[in-house]
């Protein structure tokens, strides 16, 4: 795949996943200008206060996990990491349990995980516990991400992805993540590696 097409199909995704929140905001401010009434009004205001803030939370994880990192040396906190996920998964839904061994990581790594992290949380449909774990670049397992939950769902597509095995035609915005952390993991010297349990 052409680093053009890749870059279309996260740009894609990264709309896609501020539509919603953007478009609350819109009409919030829409109904604040046409409403008179106090209670109501300070709950417009709150609902906007709301779609505000899943905005700048999608904003600022999706700038660690799909950009080029500007601002940033090579090395980077995982708990600015550990930040832009929680706030992503502010609903509550999703529970995160986040471990690192307080060392600065490459921001590579860093971009591997919340991409892996984000399809795990999207994988659990029901909600459930995210579990990421972050060793020593020399450990066995660097890097483990788990998702636990009543239901999870990871389709044939995103693991092809994963896997680095999906023609590039067939990547979409939605296995573009998925995709992104495949090349992440070879740029790193790594391999994703999928184990399901009962």
């Amino acid at each position: 795949m052409s680093a053009t097409r890749l870059a279309a199909m996260l740009c894609s995704r990264l709309c896609h996943d501020l539509v919603s929140p953007v478009g609350a905001l819109v009409n919030g401010v829409e109904i604040l200008g046409e409403e008179d009434d106090p209670d109501m009004r300070a709950q417009v205001l709150d609902f906007l206060g709301q779609s505000a803030e899943q905005t700048s939370a999608r904003l600022q994880f999706f700038r660690l996990a799909f950009g080029g990192g500007a601002g940033f040396g090579n090395e980077v906190d995982p708990e600015e990491g550990r930040k832009a996920l929680a706030a992503l998964l502010g609903d509550g839904k999703v529970r995160l349990d986040w471990a690192t061994n307080g060392a600065r990581i490459d921001k590579t790594l860093l971009k591997l995980v919340l991409n892996l992290a984000l399809i795990a949380a999207e994988s659990l449909i029901r909600g459930g516990t995210l579990t990421v774990r972050i060793g020593s670049a020399d450990s066995e397992s660097p890097l483990e991400i788990e998702a636990s939950g009543e239901r999870l769902i990871l389709s044939d597509e995103m693991r092809l992805a994963l896997a680095g095995r999906m023609p590039a035609e067939r990547i979409e915005p939605r296995t573009a993540p998925a995709f992104l952390a495949a090349l992440l993991a070879a740029d790193l010297g790594m391999d994703i590696a999928l184990t399901d349990s009962a």
